[in-house]
C-alpha cells in the first residue's frame, strides 16, 4: 500500500509488499493494469499527503492483517469507519502536528545586517515578534559594510546575512573571492533606490554633463553599481572612463557627500532621503524610473547552512517570508518605520524611514512626490534577476570566459523554496521561475543573454593574455606590472596577503598597472591597512593606475589639494565616521615627508610647527 493512497479503501493492500500503489499483488500486475488506464489517482494536495500518511499508520496499527481491516471497512464503509476511528485517535491534529517541519538543529542564530530600508523584513522581523512565531530567537546584528557581512558569513561568525543579491552570485562564481556555493532564497525588497546628486548640481540634471564626477556605491557587486553604470552609459558616459565610482559604505555617504569627498551616489535608502532631510542632495532620479521592480537586498545563506540544518533554515526562511507579506500591506508601513527606525537598527529618525515606506516624500528641489512603490516587497527570486546581473558583471569585467547562467541561476537563486513558502503565509508565487522585463526601454529576454550583452556598445572587455594582468608567477619582467612575483610579495607584506589578493584580482579585472615602489613606501610609511585609508577591498578599480613620473614631481603639484582633503577626512573621522581617500591620496601619503604623516596621524598643524621649534 502507497503511503499517500486512501487507508479507508477497503480494496487496498495493507501490506508493504506488492505494487507501488498497492492495489495490485506485485509490481507486474500493476504494469499490466497500467497498460490498461487502471491507473490510481494522484493525491490532490499536500495537506490530503499528509493525512494518508497518517491514517495509514493508524489503520496498520489498528489491524495487522488485510481481512481485518477489509471486513472492517466493508461493514461500515469507508466515511463511518473514518468517524470511528477519528473518535478514539484524533487524526486532525496528528495531521497537523506531522504536517509541521521537524524541530529547529539550531534555535539560536546571528543574523547580520546593513542599516538600510533595504532589510526592512529581516531587521522587523525581531522587534515585531516573527522569529520568536517560528520558533527561533535571532540576534540581527548591525554589520559596518558589505565586505565585512561577506567575510562574517564565509566565516560563519554569521549563520545567514542580509546581502546584495549580486553577492550570493559573486560568491559562488568565485568573482571577486574564492568560490564557495552560495543561495538566495529570498528578494528582500524591489525598487527602494536612487541617484542622489549634491545640492551644488541641481542644475546639472543631465548625465552628459557628469563627466569628472565622483559617484559612490554601497559596494562593486550590487545592483546600485550596475544600474549607475547601466544608466550613465545610456547617455554615453563611460563608467570607468568619465567619471570615477567609490565604493563606500551606506551610512557614510551622506557625510561624504557633504564633506564634498563625492559628488552623488547611487545608494539604497533611506540614504537618499536622508541627504535631503540634511540639505545637502537632491533625488536626481529614484531606481524605478531606471528599471521597475528591480531586485536589491536580499536574503542570503551558504548551501551548508542550508542542507546541514534544514528545519533551521526552514524556520528562518518562512520567518523572514512571514514579515515580507506583512511589509507588502500600505497600511502597516508607518507601524514598521516607528520598529525599525531606533538607533540599534537604522538609527534614523521616523520622519525620513516614513517618506522612504510610505512613498511621500520631498526630494530636495522643493517638491513633493508620491510614489506609492518607491519601496516595495517581493520575495520571489526570479531566475531571469540573476541572469540579468551575471551578464553585467560579464559586461564590466568582474567575470570572464563562458558562463552558464541557467545552471548557476537556478543553484544560487532558491524559487522552488520561496514559492512553497510564500503560499503558506498567503504570498501568490508566479507559476514560472523566469519572465522578461525592461531596463530604460530594453527589453531583456533572459532566454539570449548572450545577444544582450553584444547590444551595448559601452563595456569592458579585457583580453586574459594582456599585459600587466598576469598573476604572480615571475613570467612578467617588469617590476610595475600587477603580475610580477616581487611585486606581489611587496604587496603581501604592506597589505596582508588577503587585501594584497583583493587589490591585485581587481587590477586585473581592470588591464591596470600599478608600481610596485607605492608599497614599499607605504609599508615604510605604515600607511595600510587602517587610519584613514580604506582596506584594499575598498579601493575602486579606476584609481589603480598611478602615474610614472617621479614621486616627488607628482607630490609637488597636489600638496594644497593633499592637505584640503586630509582636513576634510579628519572632521569626518572626528564624527566618528571614516573618510574615503581614493588611491591618488594614498601615493600621496606614501612619499610625504614626516610631519605629513603626522598630519595623516591626526596632529594639527599648529601643533607640529610648535614641536619643530622647541627642536
Amino acid at each position: 500500500m502507497s503511503t499517500f493512497d486512501n487507508p479507508f479503501d477497503p480494496s487496498r493492500r495493507l501490506s508493504s509488499t506488492g505494487c507501488s500503489c498497492g492495489r495490485h499483488v506485485s509490481e507486474a500486475e500493476h504494469a499490466r493494469d497500467g497498460a490498461m488506464q487502471l491507473q490510481c489517482a494522484p493525491v490532490g494536495s499536500e495537506e490530503k499527503r499528509y493525512e494518508g500518511i497518517v491514517a495509514s499508520a493508524v489503520m496498520r496499527a489498528m489491524f495487522p492483517k488485510d481481512a481485518g481491516r477489509r471486513q472492517f471497512l466493508q461493514a461500515l464503509g469507508a466515511s463511518t469507519a473514518l468517524a470511528a476511528v477519528s473518535q478514539f485517535f484524533p487524526l486532525k491534529t496528528a495531521t497537523e502536528l506531522f504536517a509541521a517541519s521537524g524541530p529547529v538543529e539550531k534555535k539560536d542564530l546571528k543574523v547580520g545586517f546593513i542599516p538600510i530600508t533595504c532589510a526592512t523584513p529581516i531587521i522587523m522581523a525581531k522587534p515585531m515578534g516573527f522569529y520568536e512565531k517560528h520558533g527561533l530567537n535571532v540576534d540581527v546584528i548591525k554589520t559596518a559594510g558589505w565586505a565585512v557581512i561577506r567575510d562574517k558569513t564565509l566565516n560563519k561568525e554569521y549563520d545567514a546575512a542580509h546581502m546584495l543579491s549580486p553577492m550570493p552570485l559573486a560568491i559562488t562564481m568565485g568573482a571577486g573571492s574564492n568560490p564557495i556555493p552560495y543561495t538566495m532564497p529570498a528578494v528582500e525588497n524591489i525598487n527602494g533606490q536612487a541617484i542622489t546628486l549634491a545640492i551644488k548640481h541641481k542644475d546639472k540634471r543631465d548625465p552628459k554633463s557628469w563627466k569628472g564626477f565622483k559617484f559612490a556605491v554601497p559596494f562593486d557587486y550590487s545592483m546600485h553599481n550596475y544600474l549607475l553604470r547601466y544608466y550613465v552609459a545610456e547617455h554615453g558616459i563611460d563608467p570607468d572612463q568619465d567619471i570615477q565610482i567609490r565604493a563606500v559604505p551606506p551610512p557614510e555617504m551622506v557625510a561624504n557627500l557633504r564633506a564634498d569627498n563625492i559628488d552623488g551616489f547611487l545608494a539604497p535608502d533611506p540614504v537618499n532621503q536622508r541627504a535631503v532631510y540634511d540639505g545637502v542632495g537632491f533625488i536626481h532620479i529614484l531606481s524605478k524610473d531606471i528599471w521597475d521592480r528591480h531586485p536589491c537586498c536580499a536574503f542570503a545563506a551558504s548551501k551548508e547552512f542550508v542542507t546541514q540544518t534544514p528545519n533551521t533554515y526552514a524556520a528562518l526562511l518562512k520567518s523572514i517570508i512571514d514579515a515580507t507579506a506583512f511589509a507588502t500591506k500600505p497600511e502597516n508601513r508607518k507601524q514598521i518605520a516607528a520598529a525599525i527606525a531606533p538607533a540599534n537598527y537604522l538609527n534614523q529618525p521616523v520622519t525620513v524611514v516614513e517618506q522612504v515606506l510610505t512613498g511621500t516624500f520631498a526630494d530636495g528641489l522643493g517638491n513633493v512626490k508620491v510614489v506609492p512603490d518607491r519601496i516595495d516587497f517581493d520575495p520571489f527570486p526570479w531566475h531571469s534577476f540573476a541572469v540579468w546581473i551575471m551578464t553585467q558583471m560579464k559586461r564590466w569585467g568582474q567575470v570572464k570566459g563562458d558562463v552558464d547562467y541557467n545552471k548557476v541561476a537556478q543553484e544560487v537563486y532558491l524559487a522552488t523554496d520561496t514559492a512553497k513558502l510564500m503560499k503558506e503565509v498567503g504570498l501568490t508565487p508566479p507559476a514560472a521561475t523566469s519572465k522578461s522585463f525592461v531596463v530604460m526601454g530594453k527589453t531583456f529576454d533572459p532566454t539570449t543573454p548572450e545577444d544582450y550583452l553584444k547590444s551595448f556598445k559601452i563595456k569592458k572587455a579585457v583580453a586574459a593574455d594582456e599585459p600587466g594582468i598576469r598573476h604572480a608567477n615571475g613570467r612578467d619582467g617588469d617590476p610595475r606590472q600587477i603580475g610580477h612575483a616581487g611585486a606581489t610579495r611587496c604587496r603581501r607584506q604592506a597589505l596582508g596577503a588577503r587585501a594584497a589578493s583583493l587589490l591585485r584580482q581587481r587590477a586585473e579585472r581592470q588591464g591596470r598597472r600599478y608600481p610596485a615602489r607605492i608599497f614599499y613606501r607605504a609599508r615604510r610609511h605604515r600607511l595600510f591597512p587602517g587610519g584613514y585609508c580604506c582596506g584594499a577591498d575598498r579601493f575602486h578599480d579606476r584609481h589603480v593606475t598611478v602615474a610614472e613620473q617621479g614621486a616627488r614631481s607628482f607630490h609637488s603639484g597636489h600638496e594644497a589639494d593633499l592637505a584640503a582633503r586630509l582636513d576634510a577626512a579628519r572632521a569626518l573621522h572626528n564624527q566618528g565616521l571614516r573618510p574615503v581617500l581614493d588611491l591618488r591620496d594614498l601615493h600621496l601619503l606614501a612619499v610625504a615627508d614626516h610631519d605629513q604623516h603626522r598630519l595623516r596621524r591626526g596632529l594639527g598643524a599648529e601643533r607640529m610647527a610648535q614641536r619643530r621649534e622647541n627642536a
